[in-house]
């Protein structure tokens, strides 16, 4: 899917349609989670700060994920990709592998193109968003494909070119060459995937292990035997970084740490999970790993619980001589409900989700933002002017425009917060979907 959560902001809502959005969290440690193409023009990506990217797109709209819209598009067309095969493996909420062979959708390069050119045009007609499609022989190819299909297109890689498109391709294109990786090979004069291949599969060993260093090189010469697996279940949700230089500051260990959990959850977010278990793994100077875990009462997805639980768990841990890997991840997973956002913490502090109330509003006016939960970007209905959503809240107000995805731009009008005819509401569908056919689950 193309942009996925700022395309669906903007199919939502008409104002935003051909401007820049960027969907993330808002607070002081918020991260881009997607940016429109609009936004993207300014240099606002994935992962970006969110200050670093309201810095360089001040214009933008800015908006918190609504995880829960997002997942029932997903299902729309997750359901149309298993009418094509029962091998369907879902990478996140906007991305899946599938194997058109298994279903007997497509046999050679014009059926498969076929299927591509009508999986696109029914993404459409159910959802009203666009998605991209890459075809070829391999998991890794395909997902080149589709990269250099986005926005909104279809991409092919014939059999007997896949040699050609790597070579001058970045290292970093490779499944399984992050920024670390990508970092060593530069350091020893490899840069694209040509150079992979004139370094050799010895070099290649010597420089990143043997089960690295095979499995790249194979990579390399376009061999990718992974299979599409079919949807399992997830067990756990986590992240980890080994680091060249092991590190010693206690300072920088509990930043590190931080990052991770950051990333966990966005992980744990794209998937529209919720965990109870947080873990945090820590291998020190002398390869030796330690596993520590907390159990909260309840699923979070609240990036906030997560580093707050990791850093307790590092407290318990000696990292004297320095430590080499480090990683934070979440387990006892359920299913993503709205609500998991605000349940651990509100009680506490305001909730990430309304830090954009500014800090002079009183005591008394910010319990009632955060008991309301007017956040940018959600749903609202108000008894005489119907539905809304929230473009911004502080000061003891709220100021929504209403709008719905099949109206023109609406009129915007500001409330007090503890307006009684202002109240949440659930997103409105996309698309009409009378007399369609229905998807399968």
């Amino acid at each position: 899917m193309d942009a996925f959560y700022a395309s669906a902001e903007q199919a939502s809502k008409p104002s935003l349609r051909g401007k820049a959005v960027v969907v993330g969290g808002l607070g002081p440690r918020g991260v881009v989670a997607t940016a429109s193409y609009e936004a993207r023009v300014f240099g606002v990506h994935s992962a970006m700060p969110m200050a670093q990217a309201r810095r360089l797109a001040p214009n933008a709209a800015y908006l918190v994920p609504r995880f829960g819209f997002y997942k029932a598009i997903s299902e729309q067309v997750m359901g149309l990709l298993r009418e094509l095969s029962p091998l369907v493996e879902p990478l996140s909420l906007d991305e899946a592998f599938v194997d058109l062979e298994a279903g007997g959708a497509a046999w050679d390069e014009a059926s498969a193109r076929l299927v591509g050119t009508k999986l696109r045009a029914d993404i459409r007609a159910f959802t009203g968003l666009t998605g991209s499609v890459g075809l070829a022989a391999s998991k890794m190819l395909a997902k080149i494909a589709s990269e250099q299909a986005k926005p909104d297109g279809l991409v092919v890689i014939e059999p007997g070119t896949e040699r050609a498109l790597l070579g001058p391709l970045s290292v970093r294109t490779l499944p399984g060459v992050g920024p670390a990786t990508g970092d060593h090979l530069r350091r020893a004069g490899i840069h694209t995937v040509d150079e992979i291949v004139e370094a050799g599969e010895d070099e290649l060993v010597r420089l990143l292990g043997k089960a690295h260093g095979h499995g790249l090189y194979a990579m390399a010469l376009a061999r990718d035997e992974r299979a599409v697996v079919a949807e399992r279940e997830a067990k756990s949700v986590s992240v980890e970084d080994t680091y060249d230089v092991d590190i010693h500051d206690r300072v920088r260990v509990g930043l590190e740490v931080q990052r991770l959990a950051d990333r966990c959850v966005r992980r744990l977010r794209s998937a529209g999970l919720s965990g109870r278990t947080i873990v945090l793994k820590v291998r020190r100077y002398d390869f030796s790993t330690l596993t520590r875990s907390e159990t909260l009462r309840g699923p979070t997805d609240d990036p906030a619980v997560v580093r707050e639980a990791a850093l307790r768990l590092l407290e318990g841990v000696d990292s004297t001589g320095g430590v080499r890997l480090l990683g934070v991840g979440v387990s006892g997973l359920a299913d993503f409900t709205q609500e998991d956002l605000f349940a651990q913490a509100a009680g506490e502090r305001l909730d990430h989700a309304v830090e954009e109330v500014a800090d002079d509003v009183p005591a008394e006016e910010r319990d009632v933002v955060v008991e309301r939960r007017w956040v940018a970007g959600h749903d609202v209905r108000h008894a005489e002017y119907g539905h809304g959503w929230v473009q911004g809240s502080g000061l003891g107000r709220v100021t929504v425009r209403f709008e719905t995805p099949h109206s023109e731009p609406g009129r915007v009008r500001t409330f007090l917060v503890d307006d009684p005819a202002l109240e949440s509401a659930e997103p409105l569908p996309l698309v009409e979907v009378m007399g369609a056919r229905p998807c399968h689950p």
